[in-house]
């Protein structure tokens, strides 16, 4: 019985999105755009020209390193672009307002396992961060920085403006991202780390207390004994998170040019294009399950992937309004709790009109 509706129901999203992508198709016609995004798994039919957006010549390119994709949208050199959330919200607060938002979101990660703490600091549990010094990779207010630290506040009553900060790179120097805007709330001590050292180095020599970083420090891979983990089973953590929330944390969105977002058919029609690429890697998965995977190096992949599609769902990297509002409003409110917008926004706020349905 429940097989037959969710039999039902997949076949009636089928022929929905079927005629969403008719529609997209008909405005959009004959215009070029240029297309920036992170060769992800679930964005190379983009890449490949596997996947094309209806009605429109689309030149899709990637880059080795996403920041690269970020500042290239920021320069201007994209009409639509994978820009972090908390990128996006910066340029939200500029006189031009450049982008408007897709509900399409290439990079989500849970951020439990993005917290690294020196062995020596006295940090046992999440409320032993308050008042400490800390490091955050690229950027004060980086995308894992506002979930971690909104995390922290709402969940342990961690107060992140009586900590104090060092920017920089984990395991290179990283120079400033002078290409974006960086606000910092007023009164928060604050510094970047420009005198060739890394943040990872910090934490292991005990100058820095802890550190929230994408990347996971040179100390941690090589079986330091100084530095750790705050939640050592951070997978448990993340799941239990995600039963309690039901928040896949979104990292990042899709922007679209402000001036191309006003065309309802354009901002269909790439919307439809990136969730048709995620959609296919999606089912290479549920096909790959019949032969538990065997075309994947992974040892016990099916087990893992057993387990997730149970937590998470058949659609568990979800594009469109509905399933990402609570997540999307919830880092939203991080980002304005921190200083680092000017104004609280809810995802009505920034998503294209055409797809506020979705």
């Amino acid at each position: 019985m429940q097989a037959a509706r969710a039999g039902q129901s997949t076949r009636a999203g089928q022929s929905a999105r079927s005629e969403q992508a008719a529609r997209a198709g008909q405005a959009a016609s004959g215009r070029a755009i240029r297309v920036g995004v992170f060769p992800y798994e679930h964005t190379q039919p983009l890449l490949t020209g596997e996947v094309t957006v209806e009605g429109v010549t689309a030149t899709v390119e990637g880059a080795p390193i996403v920041s690269d994709v970020f500042q290239r949208a920021v320069r201007g050199d994209f009409d639509v672009a994978e820009l972090g959330l908390t990128y996006f919200l910066r340029t939200w607060d500029t006189e031009q307002r450049p982008f408007t938002a897709l509900p399409v979101f290439p990079n989500r990660n849970f951020r439990h396992s993005a917290i690294f703490v020196n062995t020596d600091s006295g940090i046992e549990r999440p409320e032993d961060l308050t008042g400490k010094r800390i490091g955050e990779f690229a950027l004060y207010g980086s995308d894992p920085g506002v979930w971690d630290k909104g995390i922290l506040a709402d969940e342990f009553g961690v107060r992140w403006e009586e900590c104090s900060w060092v920017v920089g790179g984990t395991n290179s120097p990283l120079p400033a991202f002078d290409w974006i805007p960086s606000p910092t709330p007023a009164g928060l001590d604050v510094r970047h780390l420009d005198d060739g050292r890394t943040l990872g180095a910090l934490l292991e020599e005990g100058e820095i207390d802890a550190l929230i970083s994408v990347d996971v420090p040179r100390a941690v891979r090589d079986g330091s004994p100084r530095v750790a983990r705050l939640f050592p089973d951070y997978e448990s953590t993340e799941r239990d998170y995600y039963r309690r929330t039901g928040i896949f944390p979104p990292m990042h969105l899709v922007a679209v040019d402000r001036e191309l977002a006003t065309d309802d058919a354009l901002t269909t029609a790439v919307y439809e294009a990136f969730r048709t690429a995620k959609a296919q890697v999606e089912q290479r998965y549920v096909d790959g399950a019949v032969k538990q995977h065997m075309g994947l190096i992974t040892p016990w992949f099916s087990s893992l992937f057993e387990r997730n599609r149970r937590l998470l769902g058949d659609d568990w990297w979800p594009y469109g309004v509905r399933r990402n509002r609570e997540a999307v409003d919830t880092f939203l409110r991080y980002h304005y709790e921190q200083g680092l917008s000017k104004t609280l926004l809810t995802i009505d706020d920034i998503v294209a009109p055409a797809l506020l349905d979705t």
